[in-house]
């Protein structure tokens, strides 16, 4: 049966809610898909639910055609697990806890790695049993700090997260090829418009990661590609490193009093005026060595001071940042740590000290001395000399100052080199909406999931995991298919295939149009037809419009002279067809 306005639990607004932020969020609150429960919580009506329905339909037809098989596990989940792999303590605030009535640890699943594994410990036990492949398509839930953008950064939201076992790395290395596969035919056949890139990963641990995410203007993700087709998540870009500079004939470093250049702007413009360069060229930002003092707290609490040093033309990158230092969180070193530090002067903090390091495999201070890639043996540099209004000019690395490691952390900017040679990097934004990882054992070992492998040896199982938001994948399906009049689904997630619209006040209209409905119905078709018969035709088509089924059909006054109008929402064609020619182009 079609499903009806005149009884449809459906309320449209005209006007943009005040909570929305970006236009998916604003539309599907509009078009009645979805109301605001509570902060990054939403509830699901009629028409969010049917396309929901219709991404996970396409999402099992190909976990199927991979060879996954669909489990379902609860969202609450027991402290132990999680306690064992160390993600208890490591998900920090981003965990919702809550206790039983016998005060027994419990947590709302933010993902169910560690059930997927103990399910196979539970039940397998040889080499013969593997390779299986699980997948479940559930509700999970983060405490984001700052929910927005509507579906796009929930609380709770519903994910497909699919699991591979194997014995060998090359079974999973064909696991993964086939999940891989398997997303790029479900985000073809949605149509959505997705670039796989490299990624970081993180907190997950493994080795292959790569993310799929759809080109947005307001996505959260920045990605780079280049003219030869590398493609990365910016956290995971590798910066080339430039030769080393041989050391031989550079001249000896020099310490010069520089009143009031504590930061970079003014330390290039007093040096191009007072110690001009010997080449000719000027000074600039890119020639100065710049000293950032970041605290790593760590899930437990712990803070940890770290300097980065990194050319002065460059900024660090929060996101990379992140992933580097994962899974401590990252902030600014505050007063209270240069008060323990009295060897951080800030404004003139630098590696080394009247020609001794402070920093660095020698350095007195004991806060570890990371440096950016750039920074290779024999370049030289403009540095603080941890002396209030002094410089060190000519600081040679290699020579002068070492350091504890190297961190790629500063910012990716257009024009930066591929990392395997294939051009200019350009940056854009994007929405993840799938991930792939090669999780490798790392799972399989905290919780103890091995097998009997052919010669009766017990061996370590190693794991793939991958993830697609269902739930969010409406948010950008409807981000990247609307106009200014409202939402226009492709045809594989629309809450029905055909919207008909009985406009007019006579009998023979909505005859008309329930008959072709009940025929389109009969044929495999879904429909909506809006039968309301107190509301104007001008708030019906406004409201097609707004709820976004590509194929529209409008009965109404042409109907006398046997016509009905077709409305296709993508191109905006609008053309009357006989009656009894409706059927078969709606087919």
């Amino acid at each position: 049966m079609p499903i009806r306005l005149s009884n449809l639990f459906l309320r449209t607004l005209r006007e943009d809610p005040n909570e929305a932020e970006v236009t998916s969020h604003k539309l599907l609150l509009r078009a009645g898909y979805i109301r605001r429960a509570g902060s990054g919580l939403y509830t699901w009506l009629p028409l969010g639910l049917a396309v929901k329905a219709k991404i996970e339909k396409v999402v099992r037809e190909e976990m199927a055609t991979a060879g996954a098989q669909e489990v379902f596990f609860p969202a609450l989940l027991p402290r132990e697990p999680f306690e064992a792999t160390g993600r208890w303590t490591e998900y920090g605030d981003n965990l919702f806890r809550l206790q039983d009535r016998k005060k027994a640890d419990y947590l709302l699943a933010p993902t169910h790695e560690e059930m997927f594994t103990l399910l196979v410990k539970d039940l397998y036990s040889s080499y013969k049993d593997l390779p299986v492949c699980l997948y479940q398509i559930q509700n999970k839930y983060r405490d984001e700090a700052r929910p927005r953008a509507g579906l796009l950064r929930g609380r709770e939201f519903v994910m497909k997260d699919a699991y591979s076992f194997d014995v060998t790395d090359e079974g999973l290395a064909k696991a993964y090829q086939a999940q891989r596969d398997a997303y790029e035919r479900i985000f073809t056949r949605l149509g959505v418009e997705y670039v796989i890139v490299k990624a970081d990963a993180g907190a997950m641990g493994g080795s292959a990661s790569e993310e799929f995410l759809s080109p947005s203007p307001i996505g959260e993700d920045t990605f780079v590609r280049s003219p030869g087709g590398y493609a990365a998540n910016v956290e995971a870009v590798a910066t080339v490193v430039p030769p080393k500079i041989s050391i031989d004939g550079q001249a000896v470093a020099e310490v010069l009093l520089t009143p009031a250049c504590s930061n970079i702007k003014r330390i290039v413009a007093w040096s191009n005026e007072n110690n001009p360069r010997t080449d000719g060229t000027e000074w600039s930002a890119a020639h100065t060595l710049k000293n950032n003092v970041m605290a790593l707290v760590s899930p437990e609490g712990k803070r940890e001071l770290v300097v980065v040093g990194l050319p002065g033309d460059r900024e660090v990158d929060v996101k990379r940042a992140e992933a580097a230092f994962s899974p401590n969180e990252i902030e600014q070193a505050n007063e209270e740590d240069f008060k323990q530090h009295p060897e951080l002067i800030k404004g003139y903090i630098g590696p080394v000290k009247d020609g001794q390091a402070v920093l660095g495999l020698t350095g007195v201070s004991k806060i570890r001395y990371l440096l950016d890639p750039r920074v290779v043996e024999g370049t030289a540099w403009i540095s603080g000399a941890n002396e209030s209004e002094k410089h060190v000019f000519g600081l040679v690395a290699g020579r002068d100052f070492n350091a504890d490691g190297v961190v790629d952390i500063a910012e990716v900017r257009a024009g930066d080199q591929a990392p395997d040679g294939s051009g200019p990097l350009e940056l854009a934004r994007g929405i993840e909406i799938g991930h792939v990882f090669q999780l490798g054992r790392k799972y399989a070992e905290a919780l103890g999931l091995q097998v009997l492998d052919e010669n009766g040896k017990l061996v370590t199982v190693t794991m793939g995991s991958y993830g697609i938001g269902i739930t969010r994948m409406i948010a950008v399906l409807s981000e990247a298919n609307h106009d200014d009049k409202g939402l226009i689904w492709p045809e594989a997630v629309s809450p029905a295939d055909v919207y008909i619209v009985a406009a007019g006040k006579d009998e023979a209209v909505y005859e008309a149009a329930e008959k072709l409905a009940l025929e389109l119905e009969a044929k495999g078709k879904t429909v909506i037809l809006d039968d309301r018969q107190k509301v104007s035709p001008g708030v019906k088509f406004g409201d097609a419009e707004l709820i976004g089924v590509p194929n529209i059909v409008i009965v109404g006054k042409g109907l006398e002279q046997g016509d009905v109008d077709l409305w296709d929402r993508r191109s905006g064609e609008r053309r009357p067809v006989k009656v009894e020619s409706a059927l078969a182009e709606l087919l």
